[in-house]
């Protein structure tokens, strides 16, 4: 039997988890070193996931399968293709920095404190969802994936309601309230769409018979299950749903910006780079596959929800007074162009959000992580409050811009090759949605600069005025994104050649071709 990597690389941090929870009460630091210990093993894990991935190979590769509830057709199944390999590597790579970066977030709040186990219960619940994170991109059971696509809910519900953001004009009960508010908003809205989520599986199970991926989705190509057109529309609008709470699709986005707004950076990063990811993922892995039909039929829908999501999160973070909400609602608008490029049918645009994705994920983390020890130096979230920090800290502000400039897209940084190619996708099969989407390029400049303006040009405030540039721990975590950002804005070919093969596939599934250029024939 070969050794199961798929399962080692999910196992280990759930382990760690366990283990940095374990520690005595009085070694915080220690608790801390296992965290970021375990979570470099398993990048290590990911990383030897990727080498042994072929994209030549089999769709799904690595495989394990294990029966697991015999009598309801449940089996402990996992594999990778291109685009699960590209997400688990992701996750294990922003998680090391995120617990770099959140080192002294769950510290106690004052000396003498006897507030010690938060510290120990930050750091195992931050590996918790990433166990469950990369179980949901390897699981090829359909009910195995539902079971940790909602658990991972419960850490990151106790992560934004019990460490969240010190930083409050009002106060820390005033502060202690909203992050309550933010948590109970962020697990009703995803536990209503988990729910009907589960009775859609539930619902092709009785269609199916079973629950693997592979066997269904082999089943609906050579036509030996036939669902009903209402059964297959149904089914697909229960997973979507799901899906779309996750992403999150305008107008089920309202979550997301109270819950980055109050929680610590590095949760914020890990709900938009890393959770979210899963939702859009399953666009793709599930949605697509499962449901071909029904998936193009709700195609136009779709893409205007998608192309809404893209101006309306746009428009809103041009007139946020708060950073975190500014960076929420610029997610919101690029989770629209995911979406976009996922539903354009085309293999720029499939190709082009499976990227974004990956790239939304690193220049996100650079961003709201900057922004995140921008935050705690003043101790205000809000803009107005800072002005002139390039003066007196001008690597955290050159660290910020690039940051900022990465999620404007400019080319050079990775997000433009990802964007360019969703909006080549969307043109290609729907011109004027192509078209419409564009604007939130111009609108992603406009309060990006505008952002950076208010916070770093500028007289210093007084505030401001004795604020100390980034530390070394500060800069272990930001280079690395931003060599990141450049390396792949410049030479995206690692990740395009493992994710395109997958790409070409999911086409296959829905039954679409890349629609040919309209040439005018030579005179």
């Amino acid at each position: 039997m070969s050794f199961p990597l798929l399962t080692a690389t999910a196992a280990l941090p759930a382990v760690g988890a366990i283990a940095t929870a374990a520690v005595p009460a009085a070694q915080r630091t220690a608790a801390k070193w296992l965290a970021l210990l375990f979570s470099l093993a398993t990048l290590v894990l990911a990383a030897t996931v990727a080498v042994r991935f072929d994209p030549g190979g089999d769709r799904y590769q690595l495989t394990e399968s294990h029966a697991w509830i015999k009598d309801f057709g449940v089996r402990y199944e996992l594999g990778v293709d291109g685009i699960g390999v590209a997400l688990v590597a992701l996750t294990a790579l922003l998680i090391p920095f995120i617990i770099l970066a959140g080192w002294h977030d769950a510290d106690p709040l004052e000396t003498g404190s006897k507030r010690w186990r938060p510290t120990q219960g930050f750091f195992a619940l931050i590996l918790a969802v990433e166990a469950m994170v990369i179980l949901s991109f390897e699981a090829t059971d359909v009910f195995l994936f539902y079971i940790f696509f909602e658990a991972m809910l419960i850490p990151m519900y106790f992560l934004i309601g019990g460490f969240g953001d010190r930083a409050h004009e009002h106060g820390e009960q005033a502060a202690a309230t909203q992050r309550s508010y933010a948590a109970v908003k962020f697990l009703l809205y995803n536990l209503v769409g988990g729910l009907i989520m589960l009775a859609a599986v539930i619902g092709l199970y009785v269609v199916a018979g079973n629950f693997s991926l592979a066997e269904i989705a082999e089943a609906r190509a050579n036509g030996t299950l036939d669902m009903a057109t209402n059964t297959e529309r149904w089914l697909f609008l229960g997973f979507f749903f799901a899906f779309a709470v996750k992403a999150p699709l305008w107008p089920l986005h309202t979550w997301l910006p109270n819950a980055m707004q109050e929680s610590t950076a590095p949760v914020a990063v890990l709900i938009t780079a890393v959770v979210d990811k899963v939702g859009t993922f399953a666009m793709l892995r599930f949605c697509l596959q499962l449901f071909p039909e029904a998936s193009k039929w709700a195609t136009p829908v779709i893409l205007v929800l998608a192309v809404i999501s893209i101006i309306y999160g746009a428009l809103l973070a041009v007139g946020q007074r708060d950073i975190k909400r500014l960076v929420a609602y610029a997610s919101i608008s690029h989770f629209g162009f995911i979406i976009l490029g996922i539903f354009a049918m085309t293999s720029q645009g499939q190709s082009g959000a499976t990227l974004y994705m990956v790239n939304h994920g690193i220049s996100t983390a650079a961003l709201m992580l900057v922004a995140g020890f921008l935050i705690s130096r003043r101790g205000s979230r809000l803009i107005a409050d800072y002005g002139g920090v390039q003066k007196v800290a001008p690597v955290l502000a050159g660290t910020f811009l690039i940051g900022g400039l990465a999620t404007l897209s400019l080319p050079g940084l990775a997000p433009f090759v990802s964007e360019f190619l969703v909006l080549v996708g969307a043109f290609a099969r729907y011109p004027a949605i192509g078209i419409i989407a564009t604007f939130g390029i111009v609108l992603a400049a406009l309060y990006t600069l505008v952002l950076y303006q208010r916070t770093m040009t500028g007289p210093v405030k007084p505030e401001v005025s004795a604020m100390p540039d980034l530390r070394v721990r500060e800069l272990v975590v930001v280079a690395p994104l931003v060599v990141l950002l450049i390396f792949l804005g410049v030479y995206p070919k690692p990740v395009t050649d493992i994710v395109n093969p997958a790409v070409k596939q999911t086409l296959s599934d829905v039954h679409k071709k890349d629609p040919r250029p309209e040439v005018e024939a030579a005179k």
